[in-house]
Parts: structure tokens; sequence; C-alpha cells
């Protein structure tokens, strides 16, 4: 169970290398052109599984964020 979620008022984030997992495993699919390797823009995939975390919910299936990549971190913004 994946622990290291930190809430923050405008969403939340989480280690850098976790992104990079999620995306790699397909559970987050990139929706920009990955161009710019300090953002991102990804959708939940319904069809992939995600592994747990502790905070439950987080990753609603089909929900959009935009994702910042600073200080070795991955901040999570929700869109729409």
């Amino acid at each position: 169970m994946f622990e290291d979620v930190r809430q923050r008022t405008e969403g939340f984030d989480l280690p850098d290398l976790k992104f990079r997992e999620l995306v790699f495993i397909g559970a987050l699919r990139r929706t920009d052109d990955a161009t710019d390797p300090s953002s991102a823009m990804v959708v939940v995939d319904p069809t992939r599984p995600m592994p747990p975390f502790r905070e439950q919910g987080i990753f609603p299936p089909g929900a959009r964020y935009a994702v910042s990549r600073r200080e070795g971190r991955a901040w999570f913004t929700r869109l729409g």
C-alpha cells in the first residue's frame, strides 16, 4: 500500500518516481505531447489496474489532472 501522498489545498503530491511508475504501467495515460519534462496532463485509465493507495479515491476512473513536476515530487491538480 503506497502511503507517501501529501494532501494540499489544491490537490495532492507524491514522489516523482511513483508518478513515472503510474505512467509506465498505464494506470495514468499522458494526454499531452510529453515535450515538457516539468509538467504533464494525464487521465486515469479505467481499463488499467491502479496500485493500492492508503488514500482511497484520489485517482477515480477517468479523472484528468495537470501535473507539475518539481523538487522530486509530482504535484497533481484535478481538472474539470
